[in-house]
């Protein structure tokens, strides 16, 4: 190996520590090209090789001219699928929890999101990825499908990690919206208000019977939905 790729994975690997660790956090600059020039002691194309894997591995963002930055983190997931935020976010490495906000049970209303008979639990909470609040998420669940959600305070795992775990569903529907952020949404999620946010919306039916609404609002930024197909499937 040679030195140059020996340095260049030095420095990756010192970059990446200060991020994984919470010294250098989300939204922070790194130092410039020509100061990891310095401190290395090495050719600017070591440095800017080094930047390039970090910024492929999502771990930091090059802006032209202003430098290079902690990323936030950003998660992807099928369109069609339900995914495990948490389950999602610790496989890239960062830290992850819920907290949860509010939690009541309380009758089922006219209007409801879920038409679900009986009484609900409605949940809200924010995921954070690597102590950076991530998502808002609010959720109703039906207690005539899901009657052991009643007691479970959801203060130690998140409601859509444990439903994934605990209820099986046959049916599912997403809507998808691009919304600003109201400011009780940009307070929680430690954006400016108005910023441009990804909204799920996601039903899910147990053999026709809804189990749960929840609704997801992530910052345009942090969260990406894809799909695959073939032109066979049109």
């Amino acid at each position: 190996m040679s030195i140059a790729q020996t340095l260049d994975q030095r420095i990756r690997e010192d970059i990446e520590r200060n991020i994984r660790s919470g010294t250098w956090r989300p939204g922070d600059r790194i130092p410039f090209e020509h100061e990891l020039v310095a401190e290395y002691g090495c050719a600017r194309a070591t440095v800017s090789k080094a930047l390039t894997a970090l910024s492929r591995a999502g771990l930091i963002e090059r802006r032209r001219k202003a430098g290079s930055f902690v990323a936030h983190p950003h998660v992807q997931s099928a369109v069609l699928d339900v995914p495990d935020i948490g389950s999602v976010i610790a496989a890239r490495g960062d830290s992850y929890r819920f907290e949860l906000l509010r939690r009541r049970v309380r009758a089922h209303a006219a209007g409801d999101a879920l038409d679900a008979a009986g009484d609900l639990l409605a949940i809200e909470g924010v995921h954070y990825a690597a102590n950076e609040p991530f998502g808002h998420e609010q959720r109703l669940i039906s207690l005539a499908m899901v009657p052991e959600a009643r007691d479970v305070d959801f203060e130690a795992e998140a409601p859509g990690s444990w439903l994934l775990g605990h209820v099986p569903w046959s049916e599912a529907r997403h809507r998808i919206a691009a919304v600003p952020a109201s400011p009780r949404l940009a307070r929680l999620l430690g954006i400016a208000p108005g910023t441009a946010c990804l909204q799920l919306e996601r039903w899910t039916w147990q053999l026709g019977k809804g189990v749960t609404w929840v609704r997801q609002t992530f910052p345009g930024d942090r969260y990406d939905l894809v799909a695959e197909f073939t032109p066979q499937s049109r």
